[in-house]
């Protein structure tokens, strides 16, 4: 049992709750991100550079046997030939962005709570702490 005991102490410890709470919110964030991405972020850039519908960019692909326009899905040229797929590439890379986007504006938008904070003007000093720090300005002239 003694091993059940060490179990409960690691469990118990701050680092190991704190991280188990950083995962799951980072990936329910990750989920909101993801979201954001194909549900917002691709119509609109979709309807500005002309199209009707969200960009698909996971079809975008070159096969590597060179017969082009051959293959209509990506699905159907990865089970005949090598593919450069670039296309899964570029959603990856525009989901980073977003997501760093997004990091960006919480901790600027967390910064400036923090400045806030520490902006708040001190309190004023008590009658005694007043007498003591005039006491101090006294005997440094000395």
């Amino acid at each position: 049992m003694k091993i059940v005991k060490e179990f409960q102490e690691f469990i118990a410890k701050g680092n190991v709750v704190e991280l188990a709470v950083a995962v799951l919110v980072g990936t329910a964030f990750a989920a909101v991100v993801q979201s954001f991405a194909k549900d917002l972020m691709s119509p609109i850039i979709a309807t500005v550079s002309g199209g009707a519908e969200a960009l698909n960019f996971s079809e975008y692909f070159i096969p590597l046997d060179g017969k082009f326009g051959i293959y209509e899905t990506l699905i159907q040229a990865q089970k005949e030939t090598a593919v450069l797929a670039y296309g899964s590439f570029l959603t990856a890379l525009f989901q980073f962005l977003i997501t760093a986007i997004c990091v960006f504006a919480m901790m600027k938008a967390l910064n400036s709570f923090h400045r806030k904070e520490a902006a708040k003007p001190a309190s004023t000093p008590t009658k005694t702490e007043a007498l003591l720090t005039e006491i101090r300005d006294l005997l440094g002239k000395k």
